[in-house]
């Protein structure tokens, strides 16, 4: 027999040993095992009747003790299809039992090698005891340290939630103070805009009264001006001479600081005529715009004066030249002093030309001695030779209703106080009534 063989069979001894006897010491902690004795007693006594089954009671010897020996046997032998299940459930149970002291066993072992590995664990119950209050504490301490622990939480998420709640107000509010801002800042341009879509929708509606009541009147009756069909006669010529403008209109500065005011109404055309141009200030104020402007004017000499100031302006008449010009062609019309130049039959045919002429929100204006002031005509009207007749304003605000220009607006210019400082002694309303504006602009647009 091998020496590995004979150390196998040797532990295998020591270990039954062991079990058979465990109330010794187990390892050098002095462990107290569980007694395995009386188990293996039982499993004893268990496994000798388990090998006494089948055999027959001993009896003394003689031919009856033989005769009954054989009958048991037989018996026995009789019976053993009935027993066979019941002797085979005895051993099982004895291998059952077998097995249980068998693990009992490894028990033992494993809880002797533990107490020999460690030794402080030689007072469990004593380990256990301190153990237990440790635990006890330190869960305490735990459960303590936990509830602190929440309750900073709840207080970290109430300040969190109340600064997000003060931080949502100061972003709503400085929300609310853009919106503001921007509503504040944006006023001014929706005012404009609405007013100019309420500029553009009066046009329209102004238009389509205009169209209504001009078919009206012509299904009610003929029409109430005719004017001649061929345009023989022509408007008597101003003065050539520019001396004459010099003295009785007054220096260009002056001119043109009282016309400045039409520069706004102007603003943003892009193709200005200039009827009856003269020396030329209104196409200098234009210039001065950046408002593309030309002039026109019968006075050779008025045109030479144009041209060397660098403007554009050219001799013509203005019929012809407005009768050659395309419809809708231009995007306004100047016209200072002419219209009372006009022999009565020829203004309504400038006034018909020129609404042609306008693109649709086209301006015009016109500037004209005023017959309501009667210190007109005590003054300045009768001084130049080629007026024919002063225009009243209600006369022309007709002709521009007659011809689809709605007027725009009506303005006094050059008071008479000025000229004549007499008139301030009269009273206010009845100055201003007879004596107010030497002249006066309409102002209108195309429909």
């Amino acid at each position: 027999m091998e020496s590995a063989e004979l150390i196998a069979i040797l532990r295998e001894v020591r270990d039954r040993v062991r079990a058979g006897h465990p109330a010794g010491s187990a390892g050098p902690s002095g462990m107290a095992l569980p007694d395995l004795e009386p188990l293996v007693r039982a499993r004893d006594a268990a496994l000798a009747k388990v090998a006494a089954i089948g055999t027959v009671n001993p009896r003394r010897g003689g031919p009856l003790d033989a005769l009954v020996q054989a009958w048991k046997r037989l018996v026995a032998r009789i019976l053993d299809w009935h027993v066979r299940e019941q002797v085979v459930f005895n051993r099982k149970t004895v291998d059952m039992a077998d097995a249980a002291i068998e693990a009992l066993a490894a028990s033992n072992r494993i809880l002797a090698e533990f107490a020999a590995r460690w030794p402080e664990m030689k007072d469990m119950r004593a380990h256990w005891t301190e153990w237990r209050s440790e635990w006890e504490r330190k869960l305490a301490q735990n459960e303590i340290q936990f509830l602190r622990g929440v309750a900073d939480l709840q207080s970290a998420f109430s300040y969190r939630a109340d600064l997000m709640d003060a931080n949502y107000r100061d972003a709503l509010r400085a929300q609310h103070a853009d919106f503001t801002s921007a509503l504040a800042r944006a006023v001014p341009e929706i005012r404009e805009r609405l007013l100019a879509d309420m500029e553009r929708v009066k046009l329209d509606y102004e238009r389509l009264i205009h169209t209504e009541l001009r078919l009206i009147r012509q299904r009610a009756a003929p029409a109430l001006w005719t004017p001649p069909a061929a345009p023989d006669a022509r408007a008597p010529a101003p003065l050539d001479d520019a001396r004459f403008a010099e003295r009785f209109r007054g220096p260009e500065e002056r001119v043109k600081a009282g016309q400045r005011f039409y520069v706004d109404r102007f603003a943003g055309k892009r193709e200005v005529l200039d009827i009856g141009c003269g020396r030329g200030e209104f196409l200098e104020l234009m210039r001065e715009a950046a408002i593309p402007a030309v002039g026109i004017d019968i006075g050779a000499e008025c045109v030479a004066i144009c041209r060397d100031k660098g403007l554009e302006a050219r001799t013509a008449d203005l019929f012809a030249y407005l009768e050659d010009l395309p419809e809708a062609s231009l995007d306004g019309i100047f016209c200072a002093h002419l219209v009372e130049h006009l022999p009565p039959d020829r203004l309504f045919r400038m006034i018909q030309l020129c609404a042609t002429r306008l693109a649709r929100a086209g301006v015009i204006a016109i500037e004209t001695p005023n017959p309501e002031c009667l210190a007109i005509f005590a003054t300045f009207f009768y001084l130049d030779p080629t007026h024919v007749r002063p225009v009243p304003r209600q006369l022309l605000e007709f002709y521009f209703a007659e011809n689809g220009l709605g007027v725009v607006e009506f303005r006094k210019l050059s008071p008479a106080v000025d000229a004549i400082p007499a008139l301030a002694s009269l009273p206010e309303e009845f100055r201003e009534a007879l004596f107010g504006g030497l002249d006066y602009a309409l102002i209108g647009q195309k429909l």
